[in-house]
């Protein structure tokens, strides 16, 4: 096949007459990463602020955790969950080992988690709470981001997620985030879960009040309903511990994970369980071709002992201060909220700034990239590897795009 050499609007047409319009993404084609920086088809280098919606939390093509994929992919890469393999149940004994879950189970995407998870605890609800069949119900919280499914979206509050895609399944019930006493009002005797971020990401990283989860997880255990904590996107050291639920020192009975667990090589995600929920799942009852294979089983070990022994979570907790403390001097009287822990940090404008994607196109041009999300507000979220240097770097570009 010859060799194509394609300039930057080749590849945006291409992408614009062949793709789903599905997405709305900055107007740069990148093609090379390493550690916080990538690099686009021109070489211009960029400082990466999203960090895939923290898929890359370890970094750009970190080479530790390139190197056992590509070592397993020399070996074995599918075998399907009709035999065994010899990555899986190590993958079993380290997460548990790191989390003090019970039981795993192993998907692909992050909504492929929450979709188990939801299925496992109506299950549940069915056969051990004692809930009448097809009453089971699920409480969320308003403004949620778990996924694109048929299933998420029917739950989600949002209308641009909603709009166009019903019919939707049945029973779910949606409170506000951060109100305990709303969740305590809304269980009924067919509740089986609640489900909840410990950190709204999409919504515009919002966190919840003091003891939120901790109060949270005590009406969950007094009134015999399972706690589920979406942690795909605030798990695996993004807010500066392990999971987020550490801030307030609960434990999820559920606790899904997702994006980082590869390091951003290979898709995998898992429920992490107590036993009781995912012990109800039988033989047929529920599976992926591809959950728990052993490619995604080797780079996923490897990712999460790399962010233990490189210290990254750590230093996702100092460099998160320092960036969220910086972020707080930048003066602009449009600029209505500065927010964030770890390094999941979020500067949200009054609606008379006219949008943050502006700030985002403008800050492309000098080097750094980021997101907007809920269209006021912009997401500051590098991979966990970043320095005090880098980050100075990055605060001259901010504060000359955010306060002009």
């Amino acid at each position: 096949m010859a060799v194509r050499h394609l300039s930057d609007d080749d590849y945006l047409t291409i992408e614009r007459q062949l793709g789903a319009h599905n997405y709305k993404p900055l107007d740069v084609v990148l093609a090379r990463g390493q550690g916080v920086w990538v690099w686009d088809t021109a070489g211009r280098r960029y400082l990466d602020c999203l960090s895939a919606y923290s898929a890359v939390n370890q970094g750009h093509c970190h080479p530790r955790i390139r190197d056992a994929l590509v070592e397993q992919a020399h070996r074995l890469t599918l075998t399907s969950r009709a035999f065994h393999n010899d990555q899986l149940a190590l993958f079993y004994e380290e997460v548990c080992a790191l989390t003090r879950s019970h039981k795993v189970l192993p998907m692909n995407s992050g909504a492929e988690a929450v979709e188990s998870a939801i299925k496992a605890v109506r299950k549940w609800g069915y056969e051990v709470k004692g809930v009448p069949p097809g009453q089971a119900e699920v409480i969320v919280c308003a403004n949620n981001f778990h996924g694109r499914t048929i299933a998420i979206v029917g739950f989600s509050t949002d209308p641009t997620a909603r709009r166009g895609f019903g019919p939707f399944a049945p029973g779910f019930a949606a409170v506000p985030f951060g109100d305990a006493e709303a969740l305590e009002a809304a269980i009924t005797p067919n509740t089986v879960a609640f489900l909840a971020e410990p950190i709204q990401g999409e919504a515009g990283v919002i966190i919840p009040p003091p003891g939120y989860l901790r109060r949270v997880r005590d009406i969950c255990t007094e009134r015999g309903v399972m706690l589920i904590l979406d942690e795909i996107q605030t798990g695996l050291g993004r807010t500066g511990r392990l999971l987020a639920e550490e801030h307030e020192g609960v434990e999820a009975d559920l606790t899904l994970i997702g994006k980082a667990l590869s390091g951003g090589f290979y898709p995998i995600s898992a429920v992490l369980s107590n036993s009781e929920v995912l012990g109800v799942l039988k033989p047929g009852e529920h599976g992926s071709t591809f959950g728990g294979n052993p490619l995604a089983c080797a780079v996923a070990r490897t990712a999460l002992r790399v962010l233990v022994e490189e210290g990254m979570i750590a230093n996702a907790a100092a460099m998160g201060d320092y960036f969220l403390a910086q972020l707080k001097r930048l003066s602009n009287p449009m600029i209505m909220e500065v927010r964030g822990r770890g390094l999941m940090i979020a500067v949200e404008f009054h609606e008379q700034a006219g949008g943050a994607r502006r700030y985002c196109e403008a800050l492309k041009e000098r080097g750094l990239l980021c997101k907007e999300t809920h269209e006021h507000t912009i997401r500051f979220a590098p991979p966990l590897v970043i320095t005090r240097e880098e980050i100075d770097w990055a605060m001259e570009r901010i504060e000359a795009v955010l306060t002009h």
